[in-house]
């Protein structure tokens, strides 16, 4: 893996920007099987839970050691609600087969990804949407990290409105300004610091609950290789094998370009760095979530943490993944940092990524909107793939209205019609 600067302080730079990684996401080993195990789908927490860590742990390892990226993966926020609430709940399909709809998505994803297809779609979208992906992103971050802190929250008439700011609000806040003061002092410690002060305080005021037990056993059997790959073939499931497809084709890609971009991982054409190593490990992040039990794996957006702490390299990466393999037998534990206390490293996190707001477009409405259709329709819909989809859309409508229509490669024109397509499906 490639080195930075000297040896020792890499590897501390390296370390705690995996660690901070996998604390800003660790919520996903508790999250994530909530929602499969929801009921009526019949998967079981305990193997939810298993499948869920063997997806971060492995793919996040082959992330670092072949990609050599400083991107954690896990099971897709989004992608799961999709996988449980749509395949299984609403369209009636067995557990077993949504998992085979999972791993033949992932077989085309991976096919699709060692050939130059899918680097050609990432370098084929302009600088421009690349930029307000990132600045969509922060927006995001920002918005998830107000709603844990409960300072923002949901309203039945204004959608959303201020919450009501009680002690987790105040241990936000804390947690907030110690990891701002610290990163005025140019602390590798500040982001950690500023989760470990308002973890700490939630415990000593009770706002924490300690878990039940501190130990689980993994579970090996109830759902990892219970797939049934045969059944997910029938012709009336195949429209929803390509949704999964292309919806996690586009979050990937996406989260790629946004957080490289904005972190300055990018190679000397402006494009992200070793995009199609880490594409691959991607794809076969959902091939491997459909074995183990999960819905699929994609590169997460929280590892942007990580990389402004400093992490620039697949060392991150491999810290992060050795994080999350003792969660097989302690996820009580990991489920014991509250989410206001994760929450001020998002709205940093955020902030951070919003700075590529000088780089969007405002001189021609043909490349204003889509950047701006692009980076509100990320938090509004609360889904980075939305926003992409309809970036690229009006990208091609409205440089066709233009008469630029020759200014747009074939591929953008080709990503348009897929984005239309994919929109299609969802809503018919």
């Amino acid at each position: 893996m490639g080195k930075t600067g000297p040896l020792s302080s890499d590897w501390r730079i390296e370390t705690l920007a995996g660690i901070t990684t996998f604390f800003t996401m660790a919520y996903i080993v508790v999250v994530n099987p909530a929602i499969l195990s929801t009921p009526g789908t019949g998967i079981p927490f305990s193997g939810a839970l298993t499948a869920t860590v063997l997806v971060c742990f492995l793919m996040t390892l082959l992330m670092g050691v072949y990609a050599d990226l400083p991107f954690a993966v896990a099971p897709g926020m989004g992608i799961n609600a999709f996988f449980t609430f749509s395949i299984i709940l609403g369209g009636g399909v067995p557990w077993q087969t949504a998992l085979g709809m999972v791993f033949w998505s992932g077989v085309v994803f991976v096919l699709v990804s060692v050939t130059p297809l899918r680097e050609s779609i990432a370098r084929a979208i302009p600088a421009h949407l690349r930029s307000a992906a990132a600045v969509g992103i922060g927006l995001f971050l920002t918005f998830i990290g107000l709603k844990n802190a409960g300072i923002v929250t949901g309203d039945p008439v204004t959608l959303v409105k201020l919450g009501r700011l009680g002690p987790e609000a105040g241990l936000f806040l804390l947690g907030f300004a110690v990891t701002l003061w610290l990163l005025h002092r140019k602390s590798p410690f500040a982001f950690l610091a500023g989760i470990l002060a308002a973890t700490a305080c939630g415990w000593a005021f009770g706002l924490v609950k300690a878990p039940d037990r501190w130990f689980s056993r993994p579970d090996f059997s109830s759902v990892l290789l219970r797939l049934d790959p045969m059944a997910a073939l029938a012709p009336a499931l195949l429209p929803t094998i390509l949704a999964l497809f292309f919806t996690d084709l586009f979050d990937s890609i996406s989260t790629f370009i946004g957080v490289s971009e904005a972190a300055g991982l990018l190679d000397k054409d402006g494009n992200p760095r070793r995009l199609r190593e880490g594409l691959i490990v991607d794809a076969f992040a959902t091939l491997g979530a459909g074995l183990f039990g999960s819905s699929a794996g994609t590169a997460y957006i929280e590892s942007s943490a990580g990389i402004e702490m400093g992490g620039r390299t697949g060392m991150t990466a491999v810290v992060a993944a050795f994080c999350f393999l003792p969660c097989l037998f302690l996820a009580p534990l990991a489920g014991a940092v509250p989410a206001y206390a994760t929450a001020p490293v998002l709205v940093l996190v955020g902030a951070f990524m919003f700075r590529s707001v000088p780089r969007l477009p405002t001189a021609n409405l043909e490349d204003a909107v889509p950047a701006f259709l692009t980076v509100v329709l990320i938090p509004l819909t609360f889904s980075i793939t939305q926003g992409i989809l309809w970036g690229f859309i009006s990208h091609a409508a409205l440089y066709l209205l233009a008469g630029r229509r020759r200014e747009v490669p074939p591929m953008m024109y080709g990503l348009a019609a897929v984005s239309i397509a994919l929109l299609a499906l969802q809503h018919r």
